[in-house]
């Protein structure tokens, strides 16, 4: 249960969102109709953020490994660092780390969830990202992207991404970047750019991106939180400083949210390349995209409908 009290069907027309609750003000609502995120200052605990650090360096060291969890690497940093958080990326589907899965449960982050999903809440994608020093290969930058690309459910409205900042995120280290208001769009077509640099596997990008589309670098200190809309354009540059750049996110959605097929749409080969890596992890004969969320999602609050 939490403070904000949220009637599932929104009530006014003026918010398409947004649920009725008694947590935001008018004024955050209208932003996030406009702009698609709402940041929230100093959300998370430095005490919290503190041991979610502390677990990220034992998985590095492998002095625990959570079943289940996807560990990216820069493997060309492997012979020079070995395990140590100067070579891991990002540590996804930490579903099954207590520790790490936390921050999916903390009341502070739920009751703004429940703002944009409702009562009833699945965490469904988990991630701890590292982005590590980058000034030249570009090997790290994410492109312009939608995350509704990568998830097989629906409606788009009522999932939302929850993102901290594990320290302060600014242009120098390679922080968020939105394209404000573009969560009104649909879905486009996604794919991996055209660039010299390495390609990291699944870091799709927007194929026709609009460069005229003013772009906003959302500056974080640690601890603050953004919500925003599966729809919106974002992305992250490079880290040109010598430290690294830590954030801790999950997506949630409304187990009211339904499962689609994705086959004949633009999703199709996110699906086959996402299918083929999950089977030769687990050197598995036949997975389909409905198996995988369904292994990732996990009910944090009320109760578990359709995902």
């Amino acid at each position: 249960p939490t403070s904000a009290q949220v009637s599932v069907v929104p009530h006014s027309e003026r918010f398409s969102y947004t649920l009725d609750n008694d947590l935001l003000t008018t004024e955050q609502r209208q932003f996030y109709e406009d702009n698609g995120y709402l940041l929230i200052k100093k959300l998370v605990s430095d005490e919290d953020i503190e041991r979610f650090r502390k677990e990220f360096m034992r998985i590095c060291k492998r002095e625990v490994n959570p079943p289940g969890v996807m560990i990216m690497k820069d493997e060309s940093l492997k012979s020079q660092f070995g395990q140590s958080e100067k070579v891991v990326n990002k540590v996804q589907d930490f579903q099954e780390d207590k520790e790490l899965f936390r921050y999916c449960t903390l009341p502070e982050v739920l009751k703004y969830v429940e703002c944009f999903t409702g009562p009833n809440i699945m965490a469904m994608h988990t991630m701890l990202i590292n982005k590590l020093p980058d000034s030249d290969k570009q090997t790290f930058v994410h492109p312009m992207h939608q995350d509704l690309h990568y998830f097989p459910f629906r409606p788009a409205s009522r999932i939302v991404c929850a993102w901290t900042a594990m320290e302060r995120a600014d242009q120098d280290n390679g922080c968020l970047v939105v394209q404000p208001g573009t969560h009104k769009t649909t879905l486009k077509p996604h794919g991996y750019p055209e660039s010299e640099g390495k390609r990291n596997k699944l870091f799709h990008g927007l194929l026709d991106e609009d460069k005229k589309t003013p772009k906003v670098h959302l500056v974080m200190e640690k601890g603050d939180t953004v919500f925003f809309h599966p729809l919106l354009f974002h992305g992250s540059g490079i880290n040109k400083t010598s430290g690294f750049r830590k954030s801790i996110s999950c997506h949630f959605a409304s187990s009211e949210c339904y499962y689609i097929d994705v086959k004949n749409t633009s999703q199709e080969h996110l699906e086959k390349e996402l299918e083929e890596m999950v089977r030769k992890k687990y050197n598995a004969t036949s997975v389909e995209l409905k198996d995988i969320w369904n292994f990732r999602a996990r009910l944090v609050q009320g109760q578990r409908i359709n995902l």
